[in-house]
């Protein structure tokens, strides 16, 4: 492994070993460089040549959570693809996620609303990233011209991301049971959309 290959999967490491001491009770303000450290296997002064401060680790964190998300989304046009429906497929496999990354969608979630104004605006960055993705799928796939597909992405994205801060610390049954509703409700936006279109069209103009 050549010293930059070394370097990189040391970086890697550090990341991984704050997600891991993320839990319901820990957000980042209250990890310290020390434990970080520890959890990496490193020494302290060696988290320097990897991050500036905690801050810096923590934007890198946000950025690697709004990733994984729009990894997710990747994944369940795949799905799709091979035959699965829109909705069922995509919640199916984004409450796979939150099942298998608990502490990754933590983060968004607290720090969206948390203490840290940085923290807050690169949160809504990776929400409106994922919101633009999904805009443009609809778009492509509803035939809907681009500010109504956005406006039904943002109410998409907003339903789903309130289901998955219930599911977290939901039994498997009950989240299953939160997946059940939050397709009916996705059903709902994606219906009121085409009937606000189909409206629009027959109404005569002012």
């Amino acid at each position: 492994m050549s010293r930059q290959e070394q370097k990189l999967k040391t970086r890697q490491n550090i990341i991984n070993a704050t997600f891991t001491l993320l839990d319901e009770n820990r957000s980042l303000s209250a990890i310290s460089l020390r434990e970080v450290s520890r959890a990496a296997g490193i020494a302290p002064t060696s988290f320097y040549r990897h991050f500036k401060d905690m801050d810096d680790l923590g934007l890198t964190l946000v950025d690697e959570a709004g990733l994984a998300l729009r990894q997710l989304m990747r994944q369940a046009r795949r799905r799709i693809a091979s035959g699965g429906g829109v909705i069922d497929t995509s919640v199916d496999t984004f409450i796979e996620f939150i099942t298998a990354n608990t502490n990754v969608f933590r983060l968004l979630l607290r720090e969206h609303t948390g203490t840290s104004a940085a923290y807050r605006m690169a949160v809504l960055r990776e929400i409106q990233h994922f919101i633009e993705e999904l805009t443009d799928y609809i778009v492509e796939q509803q035939s809907l011209e681009h500010y109504l597909a956005n406006l039904q992405a943002e109410a998409m994205v907003r339903l789903v991301f309130s289901a998955g801060a219930e599911a977290l610390e939901a039994d498997v049954k009950l989240r299953g049971e939160i997946g059940d509703r939050v397709k009916t409700q996705l059903r709902f936006v994606q219906l009121g959309t085409e009937a606000y279109k189909l409206k629009r069209r027959t109404d005569p103009p002012r």
